[in-house]
Order: C-alpha cells, then sequence, then structure tokens
C-alpha cells in the first residue's frame, strides 16, 4: 500500500509523575516507590532512547495539586534533564518552563547551559502557568488575565533570545598564546526594555550549540496559535478525534503563513495515552482495572475544577448541568476547557464518565487496543494532516513506556513511518528544524511587517 504523505512522524516521550493516568501510581506495576530517584529517570531515558524518540519531555507545575496523591511530587524538570544528559547520547531533552514566574536571564542561562552540557539537545516548553495557586507561592495575590500572560510571554522570549545571541560562538577565541579568550567586538549586549522585561547585558554562557533550544508552545486556544505561530517550532496540544485535529493543524497552519513564515515550519504534536494488549479484550481488561482505581468523589472533583463549578450536589450518574460558560470564566488553560465541554457533548457523557475520561489521559485521546491497530490510528492521523508526530503519555510507567517501544515502534518502523536509528546527534537534527541566526525573531517581524 502507497504511502499518503511523504517523511516520517516525529515522537516525543512525554513523561509525567509515574504515570499520566491519575490512578497509574496505585497500580501494582507502577514504579512509584522510586519517583525521587536519579536511577529511576535514567531507566526511562533510556527506554525512549531505545524507541529512538526525538524527544524525552517532562512538564512542570509551579504549586501543590492532590497533596495526598502520587501528582504532588514534582522535581525540577531542567535540573533532572541536566543529569539525564550524561547517560544519553541522542535523545532530546525536552522541559517546560513558566514564562509567568521565572526570569528571562534565569531561564536563559539554563537552556543554554542544558544545550551545551547535552550537545545540542534542549528544548524548551514555553507555557504561561495555570492558576491563583502558582501565583501565592511567588507572592502574589492573583495569576494574570489569560491574554496579559501571552504578551508577558512575548516579552520574555524576546529578552531570552537576544541573551542567547549576546555572546557568539565565533567569538571564543581561546588564544593561550596572546591571552585573548574571546573577542569582545563581537559580543552583542542585550538592550530590552519592554512593558513587563528588560534587559541591558551579557549571558555569561556563550551562544547554546543549537542556536536557540528548540522552543515549544503548549497552548492551543486562539492567543496561543497565535503566540506558537509567531515563535514557536513544535506545539504541543490536545485533541480527542481526527476531524477536531485536522481543523487544528489547517488552523495553526493558516496563522504561520499570517505571520510570515512557511506552511509546516510548526510542528504539531497531539498527545497520546496508548493502553495496549494483545488483543483488545486484554487491553480493555487493563484499562478496566486502571478505571477501578478512580475514585468517583475524585472525578467529580477533577471536572468541577476544570468547569470552576461545585458539580458535587448534581448526581454524579447525571448529565453536566446547564452552567455559564465555562471557556469564558476559565483564566487558565482554555482551550482544554473547551475541549472538556466538546468532549462531554459529542459521547453524552454522565459527570463521572466524564471525569474519569480526564483522568484517564488528563483530556488527551487515550487510545485501547493492539499495537497494529494503533499503528493504523496514527498512520491515519499523520497521513490525513492531522499531526506531524505525537507526544506518547504513558499511562503507568515504566511497563506502559516499555511496550509501546517494543511493540508498536517495530510496526511503525516496517511502515517506513518511523526512523529506525538517529541521523543526527541534535533535536534539531531529530525534528528536522534548521539552526536560527542571530535576531531570528526581529527578522521574521521585519519580514512580516514588510
Amino acid at each position: 500500500m502507497s504511502r499518503q504523505r511523504q517523511g516520517q512522524l516525529h515522537l516525543g516521550a512525554f513523561i509525567y509523575f509515574t504515570g499520566h493516568h491519575h490512578a497509574g501510581w496505585r497500580h501494582p506495576e507502577s514504579g512509584v516507590e522510586r519517583m525521587f530517584d536519579i536511577e529511576w529517570y535514567k531507566r526511562i531515558a533510556k527506554s525512549a532512547e531505545k524507541g529512538k524518540f526525538d524527544m524525552i519531555f517532562f512538564a512542570d507545575l509551579l504549586h501543590l495539586i492532590y497533596p495526598s496523591r502520587a501528582a504532588a511530587g514534582m522535581l525540577d524538570p531542567v535540573a533532572l534533564l541536566s543529569a539525564l544528559s550524561t547517560v544519553t547520547e541522542k535523545i532530546g531533552l525536552t522541559a517546560t518552563l513558566s514564562t509567568t514566574y521565572n526570569e528571562p536571564y534565569n531561564a536563559a542561562r539554563r537552556f543554554a547551559t542544558l544545550d551545551h552540557l547535552s550537545g545540542g539537545r534542549a528544548g524548551w516548553n514555553i507555557v504561561t502557568s495555570q492558576v491563583d495557586t502558582e501565583a501565592r507561592n511567588f507572592g502574589r495575590e492573583k495569576h494574570p488575565e489569560h491574554a496579559t500572560r501571552y504578551e508577558m510571554a512575548k516579552e520574555f522570549v524576546d529578552v531570552v533570545t537576544a541573551l542567547w545571541d549576546s555572546w557568539p560562538q565565533e567569538s571564543l577565541v581561546m588564544d593561550r598564546a596572546s591571552g585573548t579568550f574571546a573577542d569582545e567586538s563581537k559580543f552583542r549586549a542585550a538592550d530590552y526594555g519592554g512593558q513587563f522585561y528588560s534587559a541591558h547585558g551579557l549571558l555569561n554562557v556563550p551562544r547554546p550549540p543549537q542556536g536557540y533550544p528548540v522552543l515549544i508552545q503548549a497552548g492551543s486556544s486562539g492567543p496561543g496559535q497565535d503566540f506558537a505561530a509567531s515563535i514557536g517550532e513544535v506545539i504541543f496540544t490536545a485533541q480527542t478525534s481526527l476531524a477536531s485535529a485536522q481543523g487544528f493543524y489547517r488552523s495553526v497552519n493558516e496563522k504561520l503563513i499570517a505571520a510570515g513564515r512557511e506552511r509546516g515550519s510548526l510542528l504539531i504534536m497531539p498527545g497520546l495515552s496508548p493502553i495496549l494488549g494483545s488483543t483488545v479484550e486484554e487491553a480493555r481488561r487493563k484499562e478496566r482495572e486502571l478505571l477501578d482505581l478512580i475514585d468517583p468523589q475524585e472525578a467529580v472533583m477533577m471536572v468541577s475544577g476544570m468547569l470552576q463549578t461545585d458539580l458535587s450536589k448534581f448526581p454524579a450518574d447525571g448529565p453536566l448541568p446547564d452552567i455559564p460558560d465555562p471557556v469564558e470564566a476559565s483564566n487558565g488553560m482554555k482551550s482544554r476547557v473547551q475541549l472538556i465541554m466538546d468532549l462531554a457533548r459529542k459521547d453524552n457523557l454522565s459527570i463521572i464518565e466524564l471525569g474519569r475520561r480526564l483522568l484517564g489521559a488528563r483530556g488527551h485521546m487515550q487510545f485501547v487496543g493492539t499495537p497494529e491497530q494503533l499503528a493504523d490510528l496514527m498512520e491515519e492521523w499523520y497521513d490525513g494532516y492531522g499531526c506531524d508526530g505525537f507526544n506518547i503519555m504513558p499511562p503507568v510507567l515504566p511497563g506502559d513506556l516499555d511496550d509501546f517501544v517494543e511493540q508498536v515502534v517495530p510496526v511503525l518502523q516496517r511502515r517506513g513511518l518511523y526512523r529506525e536509528e538517529y541521523e543526527g546527534s541534535t533535536l534539531r537534527e531529530h525534528l528536522g528544524l534548521p539552526v536560527p541566526s542571530v535576531d531570528h525573531f526581529k527578522r521574521l517581524a521585519g519580514l512580516q511587517q514588510a
């Protein structure tokens, strides 16, 4: 059978706590006891690299959630990836860092350091954070409004890239005879003054090997798409049907063209959480085992929290009640709230069914079936321009990641959908992305204005 689309899809290993399923830590095969042990993360990273994943990705939150659950624990992802850079050779190392609760200089330095230590494998997932709890942890009363956060993020990235550009690699002379370490005439001090951030000076780390670590964006709302189209190179998204994924794919590419960029220059990678079995019946049994571990009260609480409405007074096995527009009311992930509402209506889900669905894959697409069936779905989405690849979200770690590597990757390779060996050494090479020139985004903005 001839392929409908040229090229190969991209894969990220999205590692979250001890698995993406909310109750996965309770599963007897989870490694919850080791979730603060570096040896545990070394094992996971090596499994993903064995599967030739483009990158391993660690999300980050800046507040404590579910204090009595495994989700309460989260190590600093940039520090963790720096350690993992020493036991991996090829796989990209990607971490979330919030633009709302960090400073540009620190962010620029941390990711430049990771890119140097890893030989050009760093990626930055740019987020604006979600809730007031995070604001209070940083001495603020309230989380900034949704639109304001994206204005702040644009300035934040402008400062970070100016700092990355401030110490060009070609300025490093290291001439022992003359005593000249660097040619200061080639330095380019950042000189940025904005509404939210400013920086005047030089970063104390040379320009990263990749020019800039790969810039990733995870917001799917209108402002999120606009932001990704202006500076993003990869976008993580939550899509639960091919039709919605295709609509999102078209929308993002239209925004790219409007921003003066080429269609396809922003790679789109929806989340995919697979529950695999040698037969469909076995996969469904595994799904039921995980569902049975979810406390019904937690399912209702999950939906209440996402929709910012107390649903405990309504029948849990009944439909969502009529409530004020939760998308408009949300100051967090508006696109995720919209997805939740669409999912409830499309599948006619009760409150508890919706909660369990969300806790199973946190609003992303969940697949239950055989490796061949999963490969069919991935091929259909890729060939149908619903994505450029997937962020694989194992429900229980480490087993579900190992199963994907051992059972699904070989099927994708046989079909010519995925690499058999790494051809490059940097994350940009894995993703087919160019090394950005100095002042890349300034030049892009100039082209757009012209």
